[in-house]
């Protein structure tokens, strides 16, 4: 349980992938300016990373590492999620064309998304710190995964209902638009510093 509870409080909120790791930035400002489109985007990023996890874990373990082949590990991957991407953008252009439409071009860009890239990455490496003395496996990968997706999720969400407040209020010219975007994002980021005191 000590493990699970390590698992989550630094998937959603210490290390959280946009907040402290600064990783996918790009759809964090260009999709979060309403929260419907924020919120789908967050669900595509979280069932990308969960899958790509899943494919990317045991293919690392059981193939690259016995043949020696781990340098590999970045190509590999990022053709892994290439792929998962393709698969779900179909899929959701068939499903929700609104969603699909809403999201543009920043769908494909998932596909580069280094915050999917990060979270295949960090499973494969030192998580020791967060798996309170249990042995890494795909169970553990997939549950990181999954709660880092739901901790970009709950920060796209934080982001868009902000900036949907904002454009209530009338901003000096000087700072509207992609400024006060940005000052919105520094104070949500300063926000979550304080639950990297959670011990």
């Amino acid at each position: 349980m000590a493990t699970f509870i390590a698992i989550v409080l630094a998937a959603v909120l210490t290390n959280n992938f946009i907040t402290v790791k600064t990783y996918g930035v790009c759809p964090f400002l260009g999709v979060s300016k309403n929260t419907s489109s924020a919120t789908g985007m967050g669900i595509a990023v979280t069932l990308v990373m969960v899958l790509a996890t899943l494919v990317t874990y045991p293919i690392y373990t059981y193939v690259m590492v016995p043949l020696k082949i781990e340098f590999l590990e970045i190509i590999f991957f990022i053709f892994i999620i290439a792929s998962l991407v393709q698969m779900l953008e179909k899929i959701i252009q068939k499903v929700s064309p609104s969603l699909y439409g809403a999201m543009g071009i920043y769908l494909p860009l998932i596909t580069t998304n280094c915050a999917v890239l990060g979270v295949t990455e960090l499973v494969i490496g030192d998580m020791s710190k967060f798996l309170a003395g249990a042995s890494m496996n795909i169970g553990w990968a997939a549950l990181y995964a999954l709660f880092a997706g739901l901790g970009f999720t709950l920060v796209m969400i934080i982001m868009s209902g902000m900036r949907e407040k904002l454009n209530y209020y009338k901003t000096p010219k000087a700072i509207a638009g992609f400024p006060i975007a940005m000052v919105t994002a520094c104070f949500i980021c300063m926000a979550f510093t304080v639950f990297s005191y959670i011990s």
